[in-house]
């Protein structure tokens, strides 16, 4: 190979990936390059973990373990980080794509029909719905009406118009690019879950680091 001026690589970890089970984690896996064409396939196949059992299902890639082994191959390069500086791989266990239940996805739409329905159903026989909307009826027309349906279906009409509405969604379709509330929410918590996984990965190694050195002490 002929020799190059030190070039500059520009790395950016990718935040969590999912690989199958017994493959390698290479730099091709975690993370995106810039880097002149000549280098970059080799810089890809750089092997960074070989999963083993006691590693779990879960595992951390640390910017701190990844440069080293790119100057095993680049002595000279000059490494620019760009955003996170660590990756989580989660081991996929299961082998080809898990087919949804439908027994399962209808308990579950079951459980959420049902309890949506008891939830409005309670809530309006705590403020009195019915009298509320007999009142208003009354105070539109001038007459009472104990059963103002033509009133009711609008307004049940009408939440279920505002909750699609509000959550941006119709079954596939949404009518903008914005994330719904339940995006955002599934969001904030899976960031909730990375952080937590962070911490304790790094616990994890931290744990292990030590031991490894009080056993290099031990047979000093």
């Amino acid at each position: 190979m002929k020799s190059h001026s030190a070039p500059t690589i520009y790395i950016q970890l990718r935040n969590r990936l999912t690989i199958p089970k017994g493959k390698d984690v290479t730099l091709r896996d975690v993370a995106f390059l810039i880097v002149e064409p000549e280098w970059k396939e080799l810089l890809y196949s750089i092997v960074l973990v070989q999963p083993e059992k006691r590693d779990g299902n879960l595992i951390l890639v640390d910017m701190l373990h990844i440069i080293p082994l790119i100057h095993q191959v680049l002595p000279a390069a000059n490494i620019e980080p760009i955003g996170e500086g660590r990756t989580i791989v989660q081991i996929d266990e299961h082998k080809g794509a898990r087919k949804p239940s439908i027994s399962l996805f209808v308990l579950v739409w079951l459980l959420l029909f049902f309890g949506s329905a008891l939830t409005i159903m309670n809530f309006h026989a705590d403020v009195n719905m019915q009298e509320v909307q007999i009142r208003t009826v009354e105070m539109l027309t001038g007459r009472r009406d104990e059963h103002p349906y033509v009133f009711q279906v609008a307004y049940s009409l009408g939440i279920g118009f505002g909750m699609v509405i509000f959550f941006n969604h119709l079954f596939k379709k949404k009518w903008n690019e914005e994330p719904t509330p339940l995006e955002v929410e599934m969001f904030l918590y899976q960031k909730n879950i990375d952080h937590y996984v962070i911490h304790e990965e790094f616990s994890k190694m931290k744990h292990r680091e030590d031991g490894e050195s009080d056993q290099t002490g031990g047979s000093g």
